[in-house]
């Protein structure tokens, strides 16, 4: 099973202080890569590459906010060799899109969608400077296949960042950077938490997933570290939707 070892890979985790971002650090870490996360908040950031050491770990922390092309270099430029590196900072908020406004609309689609584009291209710079190849993972939504009230800006983002993997994956395989995404369904996390204190919508949707149950962050692990693996050498622009059968369901 050597081909899905990650023994010797450097990878960058943006947003990975906490929730899906964290877990995919881990399980990253605990198939051999050396883990670099960012966040913008450093109270936050420290704890989370202590408890990531005190697991056993490599790991390591920059300061890092995707909205700004300053922050993604300077914390590019920091991690020195990157071979793996996963788009996974993000933020949402439920607004009906008659109440959207600009500064929401930029928030969002800012962090999602051009946060993730220059955080893969300061990257892929340096990869196909260093003749390396490696892997980029972006961590897409449910919503880009499926339409939920309120979520307009939330969508339109994560819509982008598809048809981005696909571009990408075109247009970098002849430098051996593989693009792909992997598209979590209903797991509960911080930023997710208000809709699952809500019992009706949780009972309601929880019978909608053909597996019966929301999605745990464990069960993200092995998506990500084969898409980053050797294994999955021969796969790029596609996206892997970890969601318990929803999407084939409905």
């Amino acid at each position: 099973m050597t081909s899905f070892s990650l023994q010797g890979k450097n990878a960058l985790v943006t947003g990975g202080t906490r929730g899906i971002g964290y877990a995919l650090a881990q399980a990253l870490a605990q198939a051999g890569a050396r883990v670099t996360i960012t966040g913008r908040d450093a109270v936050s950031l420290q704890a989370a590459v202590g408890q990531l050491r005190d697991a056993g770990v490599e790991a390591h922390g920059l300061i890092l906010d995707v909205t700004q092309a300053a922050s993604i270099q300077q914390a590019v430029a920091a991690a020195g060799r990157v071979d793996i590196l996963i788009n996974n900072a993000g933020t949402e908020q439920i607004r009906p899109s008659l109440e959207v406004d600009e500064a929401l609309w930029d928030t969002i689609v800012g962090t999602n969608l051009k946060g993730a584009f220059f955080c893969a291209q300061a990257v892929a710079k340096n990869m196909v400077s260093a003749a390396s190849g490696g892997a980029i993972i972006n961590v897409c939504s449910l919503t880009t296949c499926v339409g939920v009230p309120g979520a307009a800006a939330y969508a339109s983002s994560k819509s982008g960042l598809a048809g981005m993997t696909r571009t990408l994956s075109a247009e970098w395989a002849a430098h051996n950077i593989r693009v792909n995404g992997i598209g979590p369904g209903y797991f509960a996390t911080e930023m997710t938490q208000v809709f699952y204190q809500d019992d009706a919508w949780r009972d309601a949707m929880q019978k909608k997933i053909p597996l019966g149950r929301f999605g745990e962050l464990d069960d993200l692990a092995g998506s990500v570290v084969f898409l980053s693996s050797e294994s999955a050498r021969y796969i790029t622009g596609q996206i892997l939707y970890i969601d318990g059968g929803y999407l084939a369901s409905i």
